[in-house]
């Protein structure tokens, strides 16, 4: 495929980095952390992107979504990662209309798409129970009763979990905790018995919630797909997720870049420009090369997602390795490179780090997606 935007994605580019800038500057995670908000993000600001159709970007116009598509999706999510702004964008339109889409009865589809697309609804995906990205280390139990099912279990970085108007849970119906077959998605209303959600706030002072189920009851309507095969629901919507975490990676170590850049055309030391240092020189390009070549996989990607192509699982893995790396390495020289003001919350560039940190581990590490690239390669 040719790397280039059309015109029309060149434009959602512009119009999105735009508007984060203006609505949703660093200052606004900072009096978010500050303040300790109680949702955790902007519910104006998430009205306004819904008003924009960020939140139903990837949805069908059939359900009150845009139509788009995962390109559109991460052109957007790299503007937000360039302010780092908090929405609920990978929780409820990455994830959660990414399993309704994959797996939804046409009620389900009905009842929680239309409303995601104009903003009102959140969805969450409890599926994480390892203290790191294990997908299929399923232990909560899901055991049939009645005309329905009755989970037990308990859930943990379960993004804005919290906030969430459903929930939607990986379960076991069959196998070892271990296991990829014998998992079973199961959508759940927060409001009923037995459920309990524990805010959690995450290096980045972002959310995710810890949930634990004890008998909740849920019919077989609320059931996504097949029994036993939730992981053929997830695995294209977590190879999903992490191309869109890479996405914004790419916006962070962007600005991250820009900024250090600008730093050290303005800092002065031994009365000359800190830029004028042929030392410095040489770490911003190596940061400059590691950002150019993020942005053609980052591309890539997206339009293998798009395509339904064949590599698409392999790309995933590359692009969410690539950019974690990029991201640690970027993030790092920036803090470095601004010298002490770095180091302090009074500067902005700490941010960056931190939210690389969590992004780098989420959906999967460097060291994770590295294995699973070679092991989808047959090695």
């Amino acid at each position: 495929m040719a790397l280039t935007l059309t015109a029309e994605q060149r434009l959602l580019k512009d119009n999105a980095t735009q508007f984060v800038r203006e609505s949703a500057p660093v200052g606004q995670l900072r009096k978010l952390r500050d303040t300790k908000d109680a949702t955790g993000f902007s519910a104006d600001l998430w009205r306004q992107m819904a008003e924009l159709g960020w939140a139903g970007i990837v949805v069908p116009e059939a359900y009150g979504g845009s139509g788009l598509g995962y390109t559109e999706l991460g052109l957007v999510l790299e503007a937000c990662g360039r302010t780092l702004a908090v929405t609920p964008i990978l929780s409820t339109v990455v994830l959660g209309s990414g399993l309704l889409l994959g797996g939804g009865s046409e009620a389900l589809k009905r009842e929680l798409l239309p409303a995601i697309s104009d903003g009102r609804g959140l969805v969450a995906v409890a599926f994480e129970e390892a203290p790191r990205f294990k997908p299929y280390q399923v232990a909560c139990k899901a055991e049939r009763h009645g005309a329905g099912y009755r989970l037990t279990g308990q859930k943990t970085f379960v993004l804005d979990g919290h906030v969430a108007s459903r929930l939607i849970v990986s379960a076991r119906t069959s196998g070892n905790p271990s296991d990829r077959h014998g998992i079973s998605l199961f959508v759940v209303d927060p409001a009923q018995p037995g459920v309990k959600i524990e805010r959690a706030t995450m290096l980045d002072s972002r959310n995710a919630a810890r949930c634990t189920f004890e008998a909740v009851e849920v019919a077989d309507a609320a059931l996504l797909g097949a029994v036993d095969l939730g992981a053929d629901l997830l695995d294209p919507v977590l190879d999903r997720a992490a191309v869109c975490v890479s996405a914004e990676l790419l916006g962070l170590i962007s600005q991250a870049y820009e900024t250090t850049l600008e730093y050290l055309k303005t800092r002065v030391q031994f009365d000359a420009l800190i830029g004028s240092f042929q030392a410095l020189q040489h770490r911003a390009v190596d940061m400059f090369c590691e950002i150019e070549l993020a942005k053609s996989l980052v591309l890539d990607a997206l339009a293998a997602v798009d395509e339904g192509r064949e590599d698409a699982p392999l790309l995933a893995s590359a692009v969410k390795a690539r950019l974690s790396d990029a991201a640690s390495f970027i993030s790092r020289e920036a803090v470095q490179l601004h010298g002490g003001i770095g180091m302090t919350d009074e500067h902005d560039i700490g941010f960056y780090l931190k939210r690389a940190a969590v992004a780098e581990a989420s959906f999967g590490d460097a060291a994770y997606h590295r294995d699973r690239f070679a092991r989808l390669k047959g090695f």
